[in-house]
């Protein structure tokens, strides 16, 4: 997993709430079993006209929304199923962070295990980032992990919370398997011993 400490991108504003896993990435492509390729699949019931063809008004199809690696979103981001393949799209479409007043618990957890960094904001500062983001035409967040900050271009300022555990696994780029091989030596030690 890369290590997260420092992130600036652009801002995409899906201006919805009860954002569910069933659209972030549809059941139909849940059929692969590594991590990459979802990133195609995002979205996918809002992002395609159904003759395949893209919908402009898709808030990822806009032109401005093209390289966006912020996400910003209403309340209860990623509800729905617990599916881990929400994030996995999300993250290989190429965000780094998700901005939202709230997110389903097991999403929010998942979001941390695949590199990703899901910011709650007060109701208030993400409508003022929504106000923002439509102010800028290439409107920029920089995440700030190390700080524990969000800040804009433009003075916005709001203080990140991240528990020390979740905070030090993104600053070190430690998934499950990451943390485990911590401790490589002593299992290796312990193996020898009861071996």
């Amino acid at each position: 997993m890369k290590p997260f400490t420092v992130h600036k991108g652009r801002v995409v504003a899906m201006d919805r709430a009860n954002v569910d896993t069933d659209q972030i990435i549809p059941k139909q492509f849940l059929k692969r079993i590594e991590r990459t390729g979802f990133g195609e699949f995002l979205f996918w019931d809002w992002r395609k006209k159904e003759d395949g063809s893209d919908d402009p008004d898709f808030e990822l199809n806009h032109p401005h929304a093209e390289g966006s690696s912020v996400l910003l979103a209403r309340r209860n981001f990623g509800s729905g199923s617990s599916r881990e393949h929400a994030p996995w799209a999300l993250e290989d479409y190429g965000f780094r962070v998700i901005v939202a007043p709230s997110f389903a618990d097991i999403f929010y957890n998942n979001c941390f295990k695949n590199g990703m960094l899901p910011i709650e904001l007060t109701e208030e500062e993400v409508e003022e980032l929504f106000k923002r983001h439509g102010q800028h035409e290439h409107y920029h967040l920089t995440a700030h992990l190390e700080d524990l900050k969000l800040t804009d271009d433009h003075g916005f300022e709001a203080k990140i919370e991240v528990d020390s555990f979740r905070r030090h696994c993104l600053l070190n780029g430690l998934d499950d398997i990451g943390l485990t091989l911590e401790y490589e030596h002593k299992i290796a030690a312990y193996e020898a011993d009861n071996g």
